[in-house]
């Protein structure tokens, strides 16, 4: 490489670092520039159409939900393999409970979300009181959930009335009401993260479990409360999913691959799988970048498994230049 080039980039590298941004943000802008230059080189659609970016908004509004729980369980250093089956069992059993019923509907909320405090606690208690890696724990309660739904249900089940997919549906003005509804996710989950003791103490876990215990930091109440948190955004997702689908089957969270891409969105976000940083911004911003490339994927008609090789490789790359880039700002 020439001296001219090599200082071509310094400059380039100075200006990106004077910026201060998150690699993700410039990973999430170089994504969206990209995608808009092939689909418009194949011509292969209208990417800046409002039908598309839509369509691309309310694609991130299942994953986007779920990966702010899975935000506060890896921020406290600990994760959720269980998520894609509570939302399989969400699903199933709101549509279950409604049977078409808008008057079965507080009900069907009540119990769900039931479940999901109860999920949250034993794998919070599980992983605390027990010493269980987390891993092993959240697999193992996803387990159980998917042996039950699967010897109970073998196929859609119930029915949600048509008041209850507004949720999926419907707009408020220009907006999407599943797209209000992650906004709101997300502005709660950065507020508790930013402005509550909760939050500060979870970052404390985090970063070092042992000091937080010894400064009186209640460790496992906040663990456990991570969990609960991430169960609970499971549920949304599942209710946001039965909503769409108009009833509940086995298969609606594994086939999501929630509990994976919620993980990968996380970390490509900027949360450390050590615990202790990042937050719920970088984390929708990872799920914008899957939903971009899940957009430019379609309208260029790629071949399902290259979709996955492709999305596999940019989340290592782009993890990998987050953390190199982390370390350069760190020395």
């Amino acid at each position: 490489m020439s001296v001219q080039s090599r200082a071509r980039l310094a400059r380039i590298r100075t200006f990106i670092d004077s910026l201060n941004l998150p690699a993700v943000y410039l990973i999430l802008v170089i994504t969206f520039v990209t995608a808009y230059l092939l689909t418009t080189l194949f011509g292969r659609g209208d990417f800046l159409s409002s039908s598309t970016l839509t369509n691309m908004m309310v694609r991130s509004v299942a994953l986007g939900i779920v990966a702010v729980g899975q935000t506060f369980v890896i921020l406290g250093a600990s994760i959720d393999l269980s998520v894609a089956y509570l939302i399989s069992v969400t699903a199933v059993m709101a549509s279950y409970i409604m049977q078409g019923e808008t008057s079965n509907i507080p009900l069907a909320l009540a119990v769900v979300l039931g479940i999901g405090v109860v999920v949250g606690t034993v794998n919070g208690l599980i992983v605390t009181r027990l010493k269980v890696n987390p891993l092993i724990t959240t697999l193992g309660t996803g387990l159980v959930m998917h042996g039950i739904l699967n010897a109970s249900f073998d196929n859609f089940v119930g029915a949600v009335p048509s008041s209850f997919q507004v949720l999926g549906y419907d707009n408020v003005g220009p907006v999407p009401v599943s797209v209000l509804l992650l906004a709101t996710v997300v502005l709660l989950g950065n507020f508790i993260l930013q402005r509550t003791t909760f939050g500060a103490h979870l970052y404390s876990v985090g970063g070092s479990e042992e000091t937080a215990r010894l400064s009186g930091v209640r460790t496992s109440r906040v663990i456990i409360g991570a969990h609960i948190i991430c169960s609970l955004t499971a549920v949304l997702t599942g209710l946001f999913i039965v909503s769409r689908t108009g009833a509940g089957a086995p298969w609606l969270g594994p086939d999501g691959v929630y509990d994976l891409e919620s993980i990968a969105v996380t970390v490509l976000g900027g949360t450390a799988l050590s615990g202790g940083k990042g937050g719920v911004w970088g984390t929708i911003a990872g799920v914008f970048i899957f939903a971009i490339l899940a957009t430019l994927f379609n309208q260029i008609g790629m071949d399902t498994y290259l979709r996955q090789v492709l999305r596999g490789l940019i989340i290592i790359i782009a993890v990998a230049a987050y953390q190199y880039r982390s370390k350069e700002q760190a020395a």
